[in-house]
C-alpha cells in the first residue's frame, strides 16, 4: 500500500466511541441500560416491590389478626408517641391493631388496582383493535360508546353504580375496571390503523391467516409497551377511585380494612389522634407514588421518542 492511500486510510472519519459502542448492543441491553440509568423508574420498581412484598408477607409474620377487637386497649399510640411495642401503630377506635389493618389494607389495594387495571385493559385494548383494524360502522360504533364514556363523572357514576348494586370488594373492582377503559381504547384503536396498512399485516392476510389470528399475532404484540404504560398509569388511578369510593362510604365495608375507609372512619378523631388518617393516608401516597414513578419511568424506556 501507498504512503497516499495510508494517509486515506488514516484520515477516514470514524464514529464517536459512545456511538459504536451503541450500536454493538442489541435492543434488549440498549433496554436495560437505559432502565438502569433511570433514577425514577429505579425508586417506583424498588418501592413497589417493597410494598408488594410487605403486602404479602408482612401479615404472615405478625401474628395479629387485623380484626381482632380489645376496646380495653382502644385508640393506643403509636409507639414513637408513647405507645407500647405490642402496638406498634397503636390501635383504632375499637382496639384492633393499626398496622397489621394497614398491611391488609395494602393487599387490597394491590388487589384492586391490579384486577380493575386488567379488566380495563382487556376492554379498552378489545374495543380499539376492533375499531381500529375493522373501521366503518364498527369504528362509529366505539367511537360513539367512547363519547358517552368520556362524558360522563366517572366518579360519581362509580358511586351510583355500587350503591344500586351493593358495596363490596368484587364489586367495586369491576365498576373500577369497567369505567376506566379509555385511555386503552385510544392507543390501541390509533396503533391498529396505523400497522394495519404495514406489509407484514398484508402478508398474512394474503396467506390466507384469519382475522382473530391477524389481531392477536400482528397487530397485538406492537401494542405491547403502550399497554405496559397505561397499566402502571391506571392501575394507580384505580387505586385512587378506590380509595375515594370507600372514603365516602360506597366502597369496600367494614371491617375490611380498606386504607380509604381507615381514614374516614379516623377522621371522627382528627383533631386528638391525627395518626388515626395520617398513618393510612401516607401509605396511600407512597404507593400511589411508587405507581406513578414507576410507569413514568416505563414510558421513558419503552419509548424513548415520545419523551419531552
Amino acid at each position: 500500500m501507498t504512503d497516499t492511500n495510508l494517509s486515506n486510510a488514516t484520515d477516514a472519519p470514524r464514529l464517536p466511541r459512545a456511538t459504536e459502542s451503541a450500536t454493538l448492543l442489541t435492543p434488549r441491553q440498549m433496554l436495560r441500560r437505559r432502565a438502569i440509568g433511570h433514577w425514577g423508574l429505579m425508586i417506583g420498581g424498588v418501592l413497589l416491590a417493597a410494598i408488594v412484598l410487605i403486602a404479602v408477607f408482612g401479615p404472615m409474620l405478625m401474628h395479629i389478626s387485623p380484626y381482632a377487637q380489645d376496646l380495653t386497649a382502644r385508640l393506643m399510640p403509636p409507639v414513637w408517641a408513647g405507645g407500647s411495642w405490642d402496638h406498634v401503630f397503636g390501635t383504632d377506635h375499637l382496639g384492633r391493631d393499626y398496622l397489621a389493618r394497614i398491611l391488609i389494607g395494602a393487599r387490597i389495594s394491590l388487589t384492586v388496582g391490579f384486577l380493575a387495571a386488567t379488566l380495563g385493559c382487556v376492554i379498552g385494548v378489545s374495543l380499539g383493535l376492533a375499531a381500529g383494524y375493522f373501521g366503518g360502522r364498527v369504528d362509529q360504533v366505539v367511537s360513539y360508546l367512547l363519547t358517552c364514556q368520556l362524558s360522563l363523572p366517572e366518579l360519581l357514576l362509580a358511586m351510583v353504580l355500587v350503591f344500586l348494586i351493593g358495596p363490596s370488594l368484587w364489586v367495586v373492582i369491576g365498576v373500577i375496571g369497567i369505567l376506566h377503559w379509555t385511555y386503552y381504547l385510544v392507543i390501541a384503536r390509533s396503533a391498529a390503523m396505523r400497522i394495519r396498512e404495514l406489509d407484514f399485516v398484508a402478508a398474512a392476510r394474503a396467506l390466507g391467516s384469519p382475522t382473530w389470528r391477524v389481531l392477536g399475532y400482528e397487530i397485538l404484540p406492537n401494542l405491547r409497551s403502550q399497554v405496559i404504560v397505561i397499566f402502571t398509569i391506571e392501575m394507580g388511578t384505580a387505586i385512587l377511585s378506590e380509595a375515594a369510593l370507600s372514603f365516602l362510604g360506597v366502597g369496600i365495608q367494614s371491617p375490611t380494612p380498606a386504607w380509604g375507609l381507615m381514614i374516614a372512619q379516623g377522621r371522627e378523631t382528627l383533631f386528638f389522634d391525627p395518626w388515626l388518617c395520617i398513618l393510612p393516608g401516607a401509605a396511600l401516597f407512597i404507593l400511589i407514588m411508587a405507581v406513578n414513578l414507576f410507569g413514568d419511568g416505563l414510558r421513558d424506556v419503552l419509548t424513548p421518542e415520545g419523551r419531552r
